[in-house]
């Protein structure tokens, strides 16, 4: 990698417009392409989106989770999906969704965000519900290695908001995390390394004036939010918004071309939008 992560983001978004084109090979996905779902229809599926979204989007995101339910042979998947996006002028955040305390976080660390992690991608995504201090292991072995990462903090499912929306110190801990994240974020040109994720489905509320970092945004397409919602919930925001969409892009599979042509014009709209 060459300079920091939120400086290659800039630069990249500049090329690229926004769009952040999930790779979810989860098993109706394969099935809707015509593959197997074990390994060998995975790696296809994942090839595929390598060759249609490299060098054509800014940001694509794999979830790791779709890897990860191969077993070990799905995880080399993943590890050769992030080196194939190397060097691409794409960059990949993994959706890990990591977070623990201690020593444990230095594993995630070692894992994820490390110098030489077998797993290391442009960025990660992280949980703070151990407490954002516990994230410092993580958060430091990304600056070392000039990775980013993304801390959650509202989220659109229902679910989160008995936690998101809750109280601490007179502010909701989404907004603590989005202030705890401009903390790490302050003073860094043209852009931190330390982004949020907030849903696009919903108006969040929260005061992203200060963040001085990206955004990731799930839930453009199928879950609800599109290209014109995106500038009026994110209007107040220093730094990036990415709106992730995964389905709405990969239902156009399998053939390479449709791949990439669906992205490119959802990427279109959002340029127009804003």
């Amino acid at each position: 990698m060459t300079g920091r992560f939120g400086a290659r983001l800039t630069a990249a978004v500049a090329s690229h417009g926004n769009l952040c084109a999930g790779i979810d090979p989860h098993p109706g996905l394969l099935a809707g392409w015509g593959l197997t779902d074990d390994t060998a229809g995975l790696e296809t599926f994942a090839m595929a989106c390598v060759e249609a979204f490299a060098g054509h989007v800014a940001v694509v995101k794999p979830q790791s989770a779709f890897f990860e339910r191969h077993g070990s042979r799905g995880i080399a998947v993943l590890e050769r999906v992030l080196q194939a996006f190397a060097g691409t002028g794409t960059l990949a955040i993994l959706d890990a969704k990591r977070g623990d305390i201690g020593s444990t976080m230095d594993g995630y660390a070692d894992a994820y965000l490390a110098v030489r992690a077998p797993l290391g991608a442009d960025a990660v995504t992280l949980s703070p519900y151990l407490g954002f201090g516990s994230l410092a292991p993580g958060l430091d072995a990304a600056a070392d290695a000039d990775r980013g990462v993304f801390v959650l903090a509202r989220t659109s499912n229902p679910e989160g908001e008995e936690v998101q929306l809750a109280s601490v110190g007179g502010r909701t801990v989404a907004q603590y995390v989005v202030d705890a994240a401009a903390e790490r974020n302050a003073g860094a040109e043209p852009l931190g390394d330390v982004g949020v994720v907030i849903g696009a489905t919903t108006d969040h509320g929260l005061d992203l004036s200060a963040l001085n970092g990206p955004v990731l945004a799930p839930g453009l397409g199928v879950q609800g939010a599109g290209p014109a919602d995106i500038p009026a919930r994110f209007a107040g925001l220093a730094g990036i918004v990415l709106p992730a969409a995964s389905r709405s892009v990969l239902n156009a599979g399998p053939d390479v071309a449709t791949l990439r042509g669906a992205a490119e014009s959802l990427r279109d709209e959002l340029s127009a939008a804003v």
